[in-house]
């Protein structure tokens, strides 16, 4: 009796309660086929760096979506097959013990120590214990089945990941082609190299390049781009990341600058999150390369620690325009995928450095830009 007490506890005891992480894996395994769908149809596009621009972001949120759902998915096994082995355990006592039961004589399982009424309960109690240990069983063969669906999910995921990274590879390098031999773009001004090279060696802040911007310039057309007050505050951020560090916020060294910093993948494509003017770009002091824009007039946004730039000064570029990429490795396919945690945020492994600027002031990018802060 005390092993059917022992299995009426186990069948009361709750199920793992578990959200179902494949769903998540094989939406990111959709994403990525979309993508390198949209990756053969950008050839015909119209605007092809436009349309190269968006199947690059869209590699992007695959292949993060993809590492998440993997890493989920490799959890969710780990956890099954710990739940199986504890519960294989105590499923083999009593099927042993039900199993010594079914074995024994029938005479003596008729006969019970409290008499004819015992023995009738002791037969009621073993007749709703079949139907329970089968209903069990078929959740064991349930959960067996999972570990094996979620195996084989993690093998066609992979392959999935493999090929959206050499995707998203082929996109950026077709992307940099053809921006390199775009010719659309109207141009407000003419950038003076001289001038230039005069201004950087000149300057020893940020504050004073960006003051004297204008002083580069030649053959600039009056006028500038239509305003965006009306959207401070709900501006996408350049590039999808998270917030390390705030404006004014002291970094390692103990410098405080006025702008923020994003952690973001890496090579991660940069964008315009309006229309803007490209005002400088190139090597700039400390900051490596930067892009200034110039979405309104006595507006920047100064975007600095790109490994890689796109467009020409001078250049009005549309909303969404790429600007440039993030330095750092592409991750191998298996690479963070360890079922030893969810990967914390080894993912934002570049920096981008952001300041907004006001007239010949800096202000904190958050009050332009929307954003969680991670």
């Amino acid at each position: 009796m005390k092993y059917i007490a022992l299995f009426l506890v186990f069948l009361a005891a709750p199920a793992l309660a578990q959200d179902d992480p494949a769903v998540a894996a094989r939406a990111a395994s959709k994403a990525l086929e979309q993508a390198s769908e949209q990756l053969d149809d950008a050839d015909s596009a119209r605007d092809r760096v436009k349309a190269l621009t968006t199947t690059v972001r869209a590699y992007e949120d695959g292949l993060s979506a993809m590492r998440v759902g993997l890493r989920r998915v490799s959890l969710r096994e780990m956890d099954l097959r710990a739940d199986l082995a504890e519960r294989e355990a105590e499923i083999s006592d009593l099927l042993g013990a039900l199993m010594t039961i079914g074995n024994s004589d029938a005479p003596v399982l008729a006969l019970h120590p409290s008499g004819p009424t015992g023995t009738a309960r002791a037969g009621m109690l073993l007749a709703d214990v079949t139907p329970a240990l089968a209903a069990r069983a078929t959740a064991l063969k349930e959960d067996l089945k999972e570990v094996s669906d979620l195996r084989q999910l993690q093998q066609e995921a992979e392959q999935r990941l493999t090929e959206g990274l050499q995707g998203v590879q082929l996109a950026r390098t077709e992307l940099s082609q053809a921006i390199d031999s775009r010719t659309d773009l109207p141009r407000r001004f003419t950038e003076d190299p001289v001038r230039t090279a005069i201004l950087i060696a000149g300057t020893d802040t940020l504050n004073e390049f960006a003051a004297g911007l204008d002083e580069i310039t030649q053959d600039e057309e009056p006028g500038s781009l239509t305003a965006i007050s009306d959207r401070k505050g709900y501006l996408e951020l350049p590039v999808p990341g998270k917030i390390l560090r705030g404006a004014g916020e002291e970094d390692a060294a103990g410098v405080e600058r006025p702008g923020i910093v994003v952690g973001t993948q890496p090579r991660a494509l940069v964008t315009t999150p309006t229309a803007a003017t490209i005002r400088y770009v190139g090597p700039l002091l400390d900051y490596g390369l930067v892009t200034i824009l110039e979405p309104q007039a006595d507006l920047l946004f100064v975007l600095a620690g790109l490994d890689q730039v796109y467009g020409r000064a001078g250049q009005v570029l549309p909303a969404g325009s790429p600007v440039g990429l993030m330095g750092g490795e592409m991750p191998a396919a298996d690479e963070g995928l360890s079922q030893s945690g969810e990967g914390g945020g080894a993912q934002w492994t570049e920096t981008l450095y952001m300041e907004v600027r006001e007239g010949d002031d800096p202000v904190d990018p958050l009050t332009w830009f929307s954003t969680d802060k991670g």
